[in-house]
């Protein structure tokens, strides 16, 4: 099961569980399309791998199975391209 992480490592944006405008990489790096796009063109930039859209979670199973609350913050944000 996905952490679903809470925010962007880049800006801090809010990424809740059911959030649209999450990516992710294959170890669950998380960023918004904002910073994807803008930033990061679509690579992330701690593994170098392919940031996808990450799949929401229903809010029905949120309750259940909640998404993480620690949030990760890169120190320096994002690398300008």
């Amino acid at each position: 099961m996905l952490d679903l992480r809470p925010n962007c490592e880049c800006c801090d944006r809010d990424l809740p569980g059911n959030s649209q405008d999450a990516l992710i990489c294959s170890f669950e790096c998380t960023f918004c399309k904002d910073c994807s796009e803008q930033h990061l063109k679509g690579q992330c930039p701690n593994c170098g791998g392919e940031l996808v859209k990450r799949p929401p979670r229903a809010v029905e199973k949120l309750v259940k199975y909640p998404a993480s609350t620690k949030r990760v913050l890169k120190e320096h944000g994002c690398p300008s391209h």
